[in-house]
């Protein structure tokens, strides 16, 4: 874990309890507000990262909380599990609405991305959809390009679901 400097912010790697309920209610309120997402995502959200965290395994998985006041506040998550096929797939990128646009984003997307380095990742995607233009100047910045798009309901909603990638 660091400290920030000057703040009650820390940078914690791993699970802490309660991280996976509170990702969940990041994603479930945001998505609420910013796209109509319901109960559909917020479960896939909380299932999905319950079982990760279950399976979680330090060689090849990484999880990084941005904290204050011991309370996760912004989460990026690494999963390795399909790497050599499909490359790492980062998920669960969220920043609570007091430290979005505070650029705690780029810094835990910095981090994940120095740790698919460190690992030998060659490609990283993720899955977003189309008219979260900040997310996507964030991804874009950090070297992702848009690989391909299409209309979906992975989230139980239909939107146009897009892919990123990233490689070395």
């Amino acid at each position: 874990m660091t400290a920030e400097s000057g703040t009650d912010l820390s940078i914690h790697s791993g699970y802490l309890p309660g991280c996976i309920g509170r990702i969940a209610e990041l994603h479930g309120s945001f998505y609420s507000r910013h796209a109509g997402f319901g109960v559909l995502f917020e479960s896939k959200v909380a299932r999905e990262l319950s079982a990760f965290c279950e399976r979680f395994d330090a060689s090849r998985d990484g999880l990084w909380l941005a904290v204050r006041r011991g309370r996760a506040e912004a989460a990026i998550a690494i999963d390795g599990s399909e790497a050599a096929t499909d490359g790492a797939h980062l998920r669960w990128f969220i920043a609570s609405d007091e430290l979005r646009g505070s650029g705690i984003g780029s810094r835990l997307l910095a981090s994940a991305l120095d740790f698919c380095r460190t690992h030998g990742y060659r490609r990283v995607h993720l899955w977003t959809f189309e008219g979260l233009d900040a997310a996507r100047h964030l991804y874009e910045k950090h070297g992702f390009c848009l690989t391909s798009q299409e209309r979906g309901r992975q989230w139980g909603y239909e939107v146009n679901e897009q892919r990123f990638e990233w490689q070395a």
